[in-house]
C-alpha cells in the first residue's frame, strides 16, 4: 500500500502523472510574480513535507524520478513556447530533489532553492518578453539580442543558470548528486544533464539569433538590468560558497 504522506510529497517534488498538477498550475497563473512565487516555494514545500512526514517510498523511487526529469526534458527540445519550456523544465529540475532527500542529504532545501531560483527569475522574465511583443516563442521574435539588448543578456545568463551550466549554483548542486549515486545512477544523471544543456542552447539559439525586429521595441530598464545583474551574481557567489569551491 503506497503511503499517503509519499502521494502529497510527490505534488510537490512533482513525479510523473502528480507532475501533471503542477504543469496546470503553471500554465493557469497568468501574472509572472505569481508564477514567480509558484516555482520558487513548490520545491521548497516539497522538501519542507519530506522532511516532516518523512514518507515510505517505493523501492523504484529513483528510476520513477529520473524517468520523469528525462520525460519533461525531451518535451522541452520541441517546445517553442518560452513559458511552457520554463513549466517543464521547473519539473525537470525538481524531480531530482528526490535522490539527494533519499541519501540523507542535510543541505537538501538549499539545493531546492538553488535549482529553483534561476527557473522561478525565468517566468519574470518570460512576462517581460510577452509584454513587449505579444507572446514569447522561439523563432518567432528571434533576433532580440539586437533588439532588446539588455533584456536578452540577463536571459542568456538566466538559461545558462537554470541548466546547470558550470560556475551557477546548479552545476554544483547536480555534482554533489552525481558523487553521491550509484555507478549507473550516476550515468543516467549526467545523461540528463546533457539534456538540460542541449535543451538550453535550443531555447537561446531560438531567441537570440535573427535580424532585429522592424519596429523599435523598449528594453529592459537599466535599473531592472542592474537588479537582475547583482541579483544573479549574488545568487551565483552563494552556490559557490556553498560547493566550498573556496
Amino acid at each position: 500500500m503506497i503511503d499517503l504522506n509519499f502521494l502529497l510529497v510527490a505534488f510537490f517534488l512533482p513525479l510523473f502523472p502528480f507532475s501533471i498538477v503542477f504543469n496546470a498550475l503553471y500554465t493557469q497563473v497568468a501574472h509572472p510574480l505569481l508564477r514567480f512565487i509558484v516555482v520558487l516555494a513548490w520545491p521548497l514545500v516539497g522538501v519542507y513535507l519530506y522532511q516532516t512526514l518523512n514518507p515510505e517510498v517505493p523501492d523504484s523511487l529513483a528510476v520513477w524520478a529520473i524517468a520523469t526529469a528525462a520525460l519533461y526534458a525531451f518535451r522541452t527540445l520541441a517546445m517553442r513556447e518560452v513559458g511552457i519550456w520554463t513549466g517543464y523544465m521547473a519539473t525537470s529540475l525538481f524531480v531530482v530533489l528526490w535522490l539527494p532527500l533519499q541519501y540523507g542529504d542535510a543541505n537538501a532545501l538549499y539545493y531546492a532553492g538553488l535549482l529553483a531560483a534561476p527557473v522561478a527569475v525565468l517566468s519574470l522574465l518570460v512576462g517581460a518578453l510577452e509584454t513587449r511583443f505579444g507572446a514569447a516563442y522561439t523563432k518567432l521574435y528571434a533576433g532580440i539580442a539586437l533588439t532588446v539588448p539588455r533584456l536578452s543578456g540577463v536571459f542568456v545568463v538566466v538559461v545558462l543558470a537554470t541548466s546547470a551550466t558550470p560556475i551557477f549554483p546548479a552545476f554544483f548542486v547536480m555534482l554533489d548528486v552525481v558523487t553521491q549515486s550509484s555507478l549507473m545512477m550516476a550515468i543516467a544523471l549526467v545523461a540528463l544533464w546533457g539534456l538540460w544543456s542541449w535543451t538550453g542552447a535550443l531555447l537561446v539559439q531560438g531567441m537570440i539569433v535573427g535580424d532585429a525586429a522592424k519596429e523599435p521595441v523598449n528594453d529592459l530598464d537599466k535599473s531592472w538590468t542592474w537588479l537582475f545583474s547583482v541579483g544573479l551574481a549574488a545568487y551565483t557567489v552563494f552556490g559557490i560558497m556553498m560547493s566550498g569551491a573556496f
